[in-house]
């Protein structure tokens, strides 16, 4: 139930308009304006009904105090003296809007119900502009794999839907991206997206994250706390690492998503819950049911849907087209010009098997641009813990090298012998042609074969 404030000096117009807008509002009325901005400061409201004359108390001067206490409260100033000016004035302070009384009930309701509208949108646009500021480790899901288009057909039979999701996969795998994307292309996508890591949270507050919390509820709580499911009502909530969350919390988030309500610490009031949930995890769920960590109810309640995300090392065909799509978003933000990988560097890249999987992969992109020196990344350009698991490049750490390059093409080791030279002589092509026992013209002609200059 959204909240209003009502401040005006006289007693009688702040009690006729709480009994005009309480059937429909959570309504607080005071006479004082510095009561008022004690509350403000304590709790949340969404209107405040403001007289432009309080007294001894000018109402532009509480209108910016109020404002600057809480940014997004909308403001309607109602003065029996409206003069054109002060009307201007207080707009250009910050108000929604004006009005004189005596005030028409039908037009105070309107006006509010336009004010309610303004709010939402508001917070929605200003909600969507700083998800777009922030840096996520990749953007858009790559792949054309057999595994990756069950994923997006999956994805787009379940995004207008509000059955529940678990995302299963590995540290690294894109969980949250995939989430993301459900919500973003279906019927909710104008709503909040709030992902909730239930590992990174200590245990003694995730409960008070999650469900929210009233002045007073325990020590240190100061003020009001929307919690993370009221925050994202008519949206949709991501909880990751679901697997992690402590039995008697689970038993809440049970309670919560049976009956569609929350309640915050400290209340006894419940808040109709209209959302999309969607947990993931990098446990075998089933297997924690079993071993008694993990409430069977609440995994039945969850799973309606399992989505699998495979980890890279299934999905080796997807490989080269991220390769590219971090080069392009590496390029954009490092203000660099890599057109693509050396030959070796790609082998490198594909015989590597990404423990740490997309997430890993942007890493070692991201560093191997910053380490490139040509327009095409180079095998020493990789970091040394790829080098060392890749046959490509073993030659170089290994005790007895000749072995190492056993399998290889003459074509591959000619060609890994004249970057790693060409490397240790910092591009030196007449010392490079010198140790190679070469002439620099017959050097030119194998760095153009090999495609090394580019």
């Amino acid at each position: 139930m959204e909240k209003i404030l009502i401040i005006d000096d006289e007693a009688a117009i702040c009690s006729s308009l709480t009994f005009a807008l309480e059937d429909n509002f959570a309504v607080k009325s005071t006479t004082d304006p510095l009561q008022a901005l004690v509350w403000v400061k304590e709790e949340k409201f969404d209107i405040c009904l403001l007289d432009l004359k309080i007294g001894q108390y000018n109402g532009i001067e509480i209108l910016m105090e109020l404002k600057s206490i809480q940014k997004d409260l909308l403001v309607i100033i109602m003065t029996a003296y409206g003069t054109i000016s002060s009307s201007v004035e207080a707009i250009k302070k910050g108000a929604y809007t004006y009005l004189t009384k005596p005030l028409n009930k039908e037009g105070l309701y309107s006006i509010i119900e336009q004010a309610l509208k303004y709010q939402k949108l508001n917070r929605q646009v200003e909600y969507l502009s700083k998800e777009l500021e922030n840096k996520y480790g990749y953007e858009g899901i790559i792949g054309k794999s057999p595994l990756m288009k069950n994923v997006f057909n999956l994805i787009e039979k379940l995004k207008d839907v509000d059955t529940n999701v678990v995302v299963i996969g590995e540290s690294g795998t894109g969980k949250e991206l995939v989430a993301r994307a459900i919500h973003y292309s279906g019927k909710r996508k104008t709503d909040p997206f709030v992902a909730v890591n239930c590992a990174a949270i200590p245990e003694n507050l995730l409960e008070s994250e999650l469900f929210g919390y009233k002045k007073g509820a325990f020590s240190g709580a100061a003020s009001d706390q929307i919690g993370k499911f009221q925050y994202a009502n008519h949206g949709t909530i991501f909880l990751d690492e679901i697997g992690d969350m402590p039995m008697p919390l689970q038993a809440k988030l049970l309670r919560v998503l049976q009956q569609k309500q929350v309640i915050p610490l400290g209340s006894n009031d419940p808040i109709e819950l209209n959302l999309r949930v969607i947990a993931a995890t990098n446990k075998d769920l089933k297997k924690a049911v079993e071993e008694g960590v993990f409430r069977q109810d609440l995994y039945f309640r969850l799973n309606v849907v399992e989505m699998y995300l495979p980890p890279l090392r299934e999905k080796p065909q997807d490989l080269p087209l991220l390769f590219q799509h971090f080069i392009q978003n590496y390029n954009a933000e490092l203000n660099k010009d890599i057109r693509g990988l050396s030959e070796e560097a790609q082998e490198c890249l594909l015989q590597y098997q990404y423990p740490g999987n997309i997430r890993e992969l942007a890493n070692i992109i991201e560093y191997a641009m910053l380490m490139a020196e040509s327009s095409y990344i180079q095998v020493t350009n990789l970091p040394l813990e790829v080098q060392k698991k890749s046959s490509i490049a073993t030659f170089s750490y290994n005790q007895n090298p000749i072995e190492s390059l056993v399998g290889l093409s003459i074509d591959k080791v000619e060609r890994l012998l004249i970057e790693a030279t060409l490397s240790r002589n910092e591009g030196q092509r007449k010392k490079t042609a010198k140790i190679l026992g070469i002439s620099e013209r017959g050097l030119r002609n194998k760095i153009a074969k090999y495609k090394l200059n580019e």
